[in-house]
Protein backbone atom coordinates (compact mmCIF):
# COMPACT_ATOMS: atom_id res chain seq x y z
CA UNK A 1 0.00 0.00 0.00
CA UNK A 2 1.19 3.53 -0.78
CA UNK A 3 -0.03 6.60 1.05
CA UNK A 4 -0.43 10.06 -0.46
CA UNK A 5 -0.27 12.74 2.22
CA UNK A 6 -1.89 16.18 2.28
CA UNK A 7 0.61 18.54 0.59
CA UNK A 8 1.47 22.09 1.52
CA UNK A 9 -1.09 24.09 -0.49
CA UNK A 10 0.84 27.32 -0.27
CA UNK A 11 -1.60 29.33 1.87
CA UNK A 12 0.65 29.40 4.93
CA UNK A 13 -1.77 27.38 7.07
CA UNK A 14 -1.15 24.10 8.83
CA UNK A 15 -4.31 22.32 7.73
CA UNK A 16 -7.20 22.32 5.24
CA UNK A 17 -10.87 21.34 5.29
CA UNK A 18 -12.34 18.71 2.99
CA UNK A 19 -15.10 20.16 0.82
CA UNK A 20 -15.87 17.10 -1.31
CA UNK A 21 -14.25 14.00 -2.71
CA UNK A 22 -14.16 13.47 -6.47
CA UNK A 23 -13.30 9.76 -6.19
CA UNK A 24 -14.50 6.73 -4.23
CA UNK A 25 -12.85 3.64 -2.80
CA UNK A 26 -12.22 1.17 -5.61
CA UNK A 27 -11.95 3.82 -8.33
CA UNK A 28 -9.07 3.61 -10.79
CA UNK A 29 -7.53 7.04 -11.23
CA UNK A 30 -5.05 8.56 -13.64
CA UNK A 31 -2.17 10.91 -12.96
CA UNK A 32 -3.40 14.48 -12.30
CA UNK A 33 -7.03 13.35 -11.98
CA UNK A 34 -8.75 15.48 -9.28
CA UNK A 35 -8.99 13.60 -6.00
CA UNK A 36 -10.52 16.08 -3.57
CA UNK A 37 -11.51 19.73 -3.18
CA UNK A 38 -10.01 21.37 -0.11
CA UNK A 39 -10.72 24.71 1.46
CA UNK A 40 -7.73 26.71 2.60
CA UNK A 41 -7.57 30.19 4.06
CA UNK A 42 -9.59 31.79 1.28
CA UNK A 43 -9.91 29.53 -1.71
CA UNK A 44 -11.19 26.10 -2.64
CA UNK A 45 -8.47 24.16 -4.47
CA UNK A 46 -8.40 20.76 -6.12
CA UNK A 47 -5.69 18.29 -5.23
CA UNK A 48 -4.73 15.99 -8.14
CA UNK A 49 -3.60 12.39 -7.97
CA UNK A 50 0.20 12.09 -8.04
CA UNK A 51 0.00 8.72 -9.77
CA UNK A 52 -2.20 6.23 -11.57
CA UNK A 53 -3.68 3.52 -9.37
CA UNK A 54 -6.65 2.14 -7.48
CA UNK A 55 -8.07 3.95 -4.45
CA UNK A 56 -7.99 1.82 -1.33
CA UNK A 57 -8.79 4.31 1.47
CA UNK A 58 -10.02 7.90 1.69
CA UNK A 59 -8.97 9.56 4.93
CA UNK A 60 -11.70 11.92 6.09
CA UNK A 61 -15.13 13.06 4.99
CA UNK A 62 -16.60 16.39 3.90
CA UNK A 63 -16.22 18.89 6.73
CA UNK A 64 -13.21 17.15 8.30
CA UNK A 65 -10.04 19.14 8.77
CA UNK A 66 -6.69 17.48 8.07
CA UNK A 67 -3.22 18.61 9.10
CA UNK A 68 -0.64 19.22 6.39
CA UNK A 69 1.23 15.95 5.99
CA UNK A 70 -1.63 13.79 7.25
CA UNK A 71 -2.65 10.72 5.24
CA UNK A 72 -5.06 11.71 2.48
CA UNK A 73 -5.42 8.73 0.13
CA UNK A 74 -4.15 5.15 0.22
CA UNK A 75 -3.43 3.46 -3.12
CA UNK A 76 -3.31 -0.28 -3.64
CA UNK A 77 0.17 -1.72 -4.18
CA UNK A 78 3.15 0.53 -4.79
CA UNK A 79 1.66 2.54 -7.62
CA UNK A 80 2.26 5.84 -5.85
CA UNK A 81 5.83 5.20 -4.83
CA UNK A 82 8.14 7.90 -6.14
CA UNK A 83 5.33 9.93 -7.73
CA UNK A 84 6.32 13.55 -8.21
CA UNK A 85 4.59 16.88 -7.96
CA UNK A 86 1.88 17.28 -10.57
CA UNK A 87 2.44 21.03 -10.59
CA UNK A 88 -1.16 22.00 -9.86
CA UNK A 89 -0.68 22.66 -6.16
CA UNK A 90 2.10 24.47 -4.37
CA UNK A 91 4.70 22.40 -2.56
CA UNK A 92 6.36 19.02 -2.77
CA UNK A 93 3.91 16.10 -2.79
CA UNK A 94 5.69 12.81 -2.15
CA UNK A 95 3.29 9.88 -2.16
CA UNK A 96 5.07 7.52 0.16
CA UNK A 97 4.31 6.32 3.64
CA UNK A 98 7.59 7.63 5.05
CA UNK A 99 8.62 11.17 5.84
CA UNK A 100 7.17 14.07 3.91
CA UNK A 101 8.67 17.46 3.27
CA UNK A 102 7.71 20.81 1.81
CA UNK A 103 9.73 23.45 0.00
CA UNK A 104 9.85 27.19 0.36
CA UNK A 105 8.03 29.21 -2.28
CA UNK A 106 7.16 32.86 -2.84
CA UNK A 107 3.78 34.20 -3.91
CA UNK A 108 4.92 37.80 -4.28
CA UNK A 109 4.56 39.10 -7.83
CA UNK A 110 7.83 39.87 -9.52
CA UNK A 111 9.95 37.82 -7.11
CA UNK A 112 11.86 34.67 -7.87
CA UNK A 113 11.21 31.44 -6.02
CA UNK A 114 13.52 30.94 -3.06
CA UNK A 115 15.86 28.00 -2.78
CA UNK A 116 13.87 24.96 -1.71
CA UNK A 117 14.64 23.78 1.82
CA UNK A 118 13.22 20.39 2.69
CA UNK A 119 11.44 20.34 6.06
CA UNK A 120 8.40 18.68 7.54
CA UNK A 121 5.49 21.17 7.94
CA UNK A 122 5.55 21.01 11.75
CA UNK A 123 9.23 21.96 11.77
CA UNK A 124 8.61 24.74 9.26
CA UNK A 125 5.73 26.17 11.30
CA UNK A 126 7.75 26.10 14.55
CA UNK A 127 10.77 27.70 12.86
CA UNK A 128 8.57 30.43 11.39
CA UNK A 129 6.97 31.23 14.75
CA UNK A 130 10.36 31.39 16.51
CA UNK A 131 12.23 33.19 13.76
CA UNK A 132 14.62 30.28 13.16
CA UNK A 133 16.34 30.31 9.75
CA UNK A 134 15.91 26.81 8.30
CA UNK A 135 18.91 27.29 6.04
CA UNK A 136 21.15 27.25 9.14
CA UNK A 137 19.95 23.80 10.26
CA UNK A 138 21.10 20.34 9.28
CA UNK A 139 18.25 17.91 8.79
CA UNK A 140 18.40 14.49 10.42
CA UNK A 141 15.51 13.04 8.44
CA UNK A 142 15.79 10.86 5.37
CA UNK A 143 17.54 12.73 2.58
CA UNK A 144 18.47 15.59 4.91
CA UNK A 145 14.88 16.58 5.68
CA UNK A 146 14.66 18.99 8.62
CA UNK A 147 12.57 17.42 11.38
CA UNK A 148 10.80 19.02 14.34
CA UNK A 149 13.55 17.76 16.66
CA UNK A 150 16.15 19.61 14.56
CA UNK A 151 14.40 22.94 15.16
CA UNK A 152 14.06 22.22 18.86
CA UNK A 153 17.72 21.21 19.08
CA UNK A 154 18.74 24.54 17.55
CA UNK A 155 17.97 26.17 20.87
CA UNK A 156 14.50 27.48 21.69
CA UNK A 157 13.95 30.52 23.87
CA UNK A 158 12.97 29.56 27.40
CA UNK A 159 9.31 29.92 28.19
CA UNK A 160 8.29 32.16 31.09
CA UNK A 161 7.27 30.28 34.20
CA UNK A 162 4.79 32.95 35.17
CA UNK A 163 2.65 35.61 33.52
CA UNK A 164 4.52 38.66 32.16
CA UNK A 165 4.87 41.63 34.44
CA UNK A 166 1.72 43.72 34.55
CA UNK A 167 -0.54 40.96 33.26
CA UNK A 168 -3.55 39.74 35.17
CA UNK A 169 -4.14 36.02 35.61
CA UNK A 170 -7.84 35.33 35.23
CA UNK A 171 -9.68 32.10 36.02
CA UNK A 172 -11.32 30.21 33.19
CA UNK A 173 -14.77 31.67 32.43
CA UNK A 174 -17.68 29.81 33.93
CA UNK A 175 -20.69 28.94 31.80
CA UNK A 176 -23.59 31.16 32.95
CA UNK A 177 -26.81 29.60 34.22
CA UNK A 178 -29.61 28.89 31.81
CA UNK A 179 -27.93 26.44 29.45
CA UNK A 180 -24.60 25.32 28.12
CA UNK A 181 -24.75 27.59 25.08
CA UNK A 182 -23.86 26.57 21.54
CA UNK A 183 -20.23 25.81 20.77
CA UNK A 184 -19.26 26.55 17.17
CA UNK A 185 -15.81 25.53 15.98
CA UNK A 186 -14.28 28.19 13.78
CA UNK A 187 -14.02 26.82 10.26
CA UNK A 188 -13.52 28.08 6.78
CA UNK A 189 -13.33 31.86 6.41
CA UNK A 190 -13.92 32.61 10.10
CA UNK A 191 -10.93 30.53 11.07
CA UNK A 192 -8.81 32.21 8.39
CA UNK A 193 -10.00 35.61 9.62
CA UNK A 194 -8.95 34.78 13.18
CA UNK A 195 -5.48 33.85 11.96
CA UNK A 196 -5.18 36.95 9.75
CA UNK A 197 -6.22 39.22 12.60
CA UNK A 198 -3.73 37.56 14.94
CA UNK A 199 -1.02 38.11 12.33
CA UNK A 200 -2.01 41.77 12.02
CA UNK A 201 -2.04 42.21 15.81
CA UNK A 202 1.43 40.73 16.13
CA UNK A 203 2.98 42.34 13.04
CA UNK A 204 1.53 45.82 12.44
CA UNK A 205 1.77 49.10 14.37
CA UNK A 206 -1.62 50.51 13.41
CA UNK A 207 -2.70 54.13 13.48
CA UNK A 208 -6.01 55.52 12.20
CA UNK A 209 -6.98 58.99 10.96
CA UNK A 210 -10.54 60.03 10.10
CA UNK A 211 -12.19 62.77 8.05
CA UNK A 212 -15.21 63.39 5.82
CA UNK A 213 -15.66 63.95 2.10
CA UNK A 214 -18.34 66.45 1.11
CA UNK A 215 -20.37 64.98 -1.78
CA UNK A 216 -22.56 68.04 -2.29
CA UNK A 217 -21.23 68.61 -5.85
CA UNK A 218 -22.15 65.11 -7.00
CA UNK A 219 -24.70 65.08 -9.77
CA UNK A 220 -26.69 62.13 -8.40
CA UNK A 221 -25.50 59.60 -10.97
CA UNK A 222 -22.27 58.63 -9.21
CA UNK A 223 -21.48 55.04 -8.27
CA UNK A 224 -20.18 55.28 -4.69
CA UNK A 225 -17.83 52.29 -4.70
CA UNK A 226 -16.45 53.00 -8.17
CA UNK A 227 -15.80 56.62 -7.23
CA UNK A 228 -13.96 55.48 -4.10
CA UNK A 229 -11.84 53.09 -6.16
CA UNK A 230 -10.91 55.87 -8.57
CA UNK A 231 -10.06 58.17 -5.67
CA UNK A 232 -7.88 55.48 -4.06
CA UNK A 233 -5.90 55.11 -7.29
CA UNK A 234 -5.36 58.86 -7.60
CA UNK A 235 -4.39 59.21 -3.94
CA UNK A 236 -1.85 56.39 -4.38
CA UNK A 237 -0.39 58.27 -7.34
CA UNK A 238 -0.07 61.38 -5.18
CA UNK A 239 1.39 59.49 -2.19
CA UNK A 240 2.86 56.17 -3.40
CA UNK A 241 3.99 55.08 0.04
CA UNK A 242 0.56 53.72 0.92
CA UNK A 243 0.36 51.46 -2.14
CA UNK A 244 3.09 49.22 -0.85
CA UNK A 245 4.18 46.07 0.95
CA UNK A 246 6.47 46.05 3.97
CA UNK A 247 8.99 43.29 4.72
CA UNK A 248 9.91 43.72 8.38
CA UNK A 249 12.63 41.06 8.22
CA UNK A 250 14.44 42.86 5.41
CA UNK A 251 13.48 46.33 6.73
CA UNK A 252 12.38 47.24 3.21
CA UNK A 253 9.21 48.32 1.48
CA UNK A 254 8.12 47.57 -2.07
CA UNK A 255 6.25 50.36 -3.88
CA UNK A 256 3.82 49.46 -6.67
CA UNK A 257 2.75 51.46 -9.70
CA UNK A 258 -0.51 49.58 -10.27
CA UNK A 259 -3.11 49.68 -7.51
CA UNK A 260 -4.68 46.32 -6.69
CA UNK A 261 -7.48 46.83 -4.15
CA UNK A 262 -8.65 44.02 -1.91
CA UNK A 263 -12.33 44.59 -1.12
CA UNK A 264 -13.85 42.96 1.95
CA UNK A 265 -17.03 41.05 1.03
CA UNK A 266 -19.39 39.81 3.73
CA UNK A 267 -20.48 36.19 3.20
CA UNK A 268 -22.45 33.80 5.44
CA UNK A 269 -19.17 31.99 6.20
CA UNK A 270 -17.20 35.15 7.01
CA UNK A 271 -15.19 37.78 5.20
CA UNK A 272 -13.63 37.14 1.81
CA UNK A 273 -11.33 39.64 0.09
CA UNK A 274 -11.35 39.47 -3.72
CA UNK A 275 -8.94 41.79 -5.51
CA UNK A 276 -9.76 44.47 -8.06
CA UNK A 277 -6.72 44.70 -10.33
CA UNK A 278 -5.14 47.90 -11.63
CA UNK A 279 -8.10 50.09 -10.67
CA UNK A 280 -6.46 53.30 -11.85
CA UNK A 281 -6.34 52.26 -15.51
CA UNK A 282 -9.95 51.08 -15.94
CA UNK A 283 -13.23 52.76 -16.85
CA UNK A 284 -16.09 53.14 -14.39
CA UNK A 285 -18.19 50.65 -16.37
CA UNK A 286 -15.39 48.08 -16.34
CA UNK A 287 -14.85 48.52 -12.61
CA UNK A 288 -18.55 48.09 -11.83
CA UNK A 289 -18.85 44.97 -14.01
CA UNK A 290 -15.78 43.38 -12.43
CA UNK A 291 -16.92 44.33 -8.93
CA UNK A 292 -20.25 42.57 -9.42
CA UNK A 293 -18.48 39.52 -10.82
CA UNK A 294 -16.15 39.32 -7.84
CA UNK A 295 -18.97 39.77 -5.33
CA UNK A 296 -20.99 37.03 -7.00
CA UNK A 297 -18.00 34.72 -7.07
CA UNK A 298 -17.20 35.47 -3.43
CA UNK A 299 -20.71 34.61 -2.29
CA UNK A 300 -20.71 31.41 -4.36
CA UNK A 301 -17.14 30.57 -3.22
CA UNK A 302 -16.07 29.97 -6.82
CA UNK A 303 -13.23 32.49 -7.14
CA UNK A 304 -9.81 30.98 -7.88
CA UNK A 305 -7.00 31.63 -5.46
CA UNK A 306 -5.19 34.14 -7.68
CA UNK A 307 -8.16 36.52 -7.38
CA UNK A 308 -7.93 36.44 -3.58
CA UNK A 309 -4.31 37.35 -2.98
CA UNK A 310 -1.60 39.93 -3.62
CA UNK A 311 -3.59 43.11 -3.03
CA UNK A 312 -1.54 46.27 -2.56
CA UNK A 313 -4.24 48.30 -0.79
CA UNK A 314 -7.44 47.38 1.06
CA UNK A 315 -10.99 48.78 1.19
CA UNK A 316 -13.72 48.08 3.72
CA UNK A 317 -17.05 49.51 2.61
CA UNK A 318 -18.76 48.83 5.94
CA UNK A 319 -20.97 51.91 5.67
CA UNK A 320 -23.29 50.08 3.27
CA UNK A 321 -24.69 48.38 6.38
CA UNK A 322 -24.08 50.72 9.33
CA UNK A 323 -21.35 52.65 11.05
CA UNK A 324 -19.76 56.06 10.66
CA UNK A 325 -16.09 55.69 11.60
CA UNK A 326 -13.98 52.64 12.37
CA UNK A 327 -10.45 51.37 12.89
CA UNK A 328 -10.13 48.88 10.01
CA UNK A 329 -7.31 46.36 10.32
CA UNK A 330 -4.30 46.25 8.00
CA UNK A 331 -3.38 42.75 6.80
CA UNK A 332 0.35 42.47 6.02
CA UNK A 333 2.26 42.77 3.83
CA UNK A 334 -0.04 45.65 2.77
CA UNK A 335 0.44 48.87 4.74
CA UNK A 336 -2.93 50.63 4.53
CA UNK A 337 -6.70 50.12 4.47
CA UNK A 338 -9.51 52.61 3.89
CA UNK A 339 -12.88 52.27 5.58
CA UNK A 340 -15.90 54.13 4.18
CA UNK A 341 -18.77 54.76 6.59
CA UNK A 342 -22.45 55.36 6.03
CA UNK A 343 -23.05 58.54 4.04
CA UNK A 344 -25.59 60.89 5.57
CA UNK A 345 -26.88 64.46 5.51
CA UNK A 346 -24.90 66.70 7.88
CA UNK A 347 -25.44 70.26 8.95
CA UNK A 348 -22.37 72.23 7.85
CA UNK A 349 -21.20 75.83 7.72
CA UNK A 350 -20.75 76.93 4.09
CA UNK A 351 -19.84 80.50 3.07
CA UNK A 352 -21.22 81.86 6.31
CA UNK A 353 -24.50 79.96 5.95
CA UNK A 354 -25.84 76.84 7.58
CA UNK A 355 -26.49 74.18 4.93
CA UNK A 356 -27.22 70.48 4.70
CA UNK A 357 -24.60 68.52 2.74
CA UNK A 358 -24.24 64.84 1.91
CA UNK A 359 -20.96 63.60 3.43
CA UNK A 360 -19.00 60.34 3.45
CA UNK A 361 -17.06 59.43 6.62
CA UNK A 362 -13.58 58.07 5.94
CA UNK A 363 -11.26 56.07 8.21
CA UNK A 364 -7.68 55.38 7.07
CA UNK A 365 -5.61 52.86 9.02
CA UNK A 366 -1.91 52.60 8.17
CA UNK A 367 1.15 50.73 9.39
CA UNK A 368 3.05 53.39 11.30
CA UNK A 369 6.28 51.39 11.09
CA UNK A 370 6.66 52.36 7.45
CA UNK A 371 4.07 55.09 6.76
CA UNK A 372 4.46 58.45 8.49
CA UNK A 373 1.52 60.41 9.83
CA UNK A 374 2.23 63.16 7.31
CA UNK A 375 2.11 60.68 4.42
CA UNK A 376 -1.18 59.29 5.71
CA UNK A 377 -2.94 62.64 5.99
CA UNK A 378 -1.58 63.81 2.61
CA UNK A 379 -2.95 60.60 1.08
CA UNK A 380 -6.32 61.15 2.78
CA UNK A 381 -6.41 64.77 1.59
CA UNK A 382 -5.76 63.64 -2.00
CA UNK A 383 -8.55 61.08 -1.70
CA UNK A 384 -10.99 63.70 -0.43
CA UNK A 385 -10.10 66.16 -3.19
CA UNK A 386 -10.96 63.57 -5.81
CA UNK A 387 -14.17 62.46 -4.10
CA UNK A 388 -15.38 66.06 -3.86
CA UNK A 389 -15.16 66.62 -7.63
CA UNK A 390 -18.42 66.80 -9.54
CA UNK A 391 -17.48 63.97 -11.91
Amino acid sequence: MSTFRLPDLGEGLTDAEIVRWHVQVGDTVAVDQPLVSLETAKAVVEVPSPCAGVIRTLHGAAGDRLEIGAALVDFEGDAAAGAGDSGTVVGHMPAESGEYATGTTSDAPGTASLQRIQAVPAARALARSLGVDLSTLTGTGKGGVIMLADVIASGLPSLPSAAPRGSTMRPAPQIPPGGDGQVQELKSLRRAMAQSMSLSRDSVMECTVVDDADLQRWNGRNDYTVRVLRAIARACTAVPGLNAWYDSDAQARRLFEQVHVGIAVDTPDGLLVPVMRNVGARSAEDLRTDLERLKKGALARTLPGDELRNFTFMLSNFGMMAGRYATPVVVPPAVAILGTGRTRDDVVAADGRVEIHRRMPLSLTFDHRVVTGAEAVRWLAALIRDLELTE
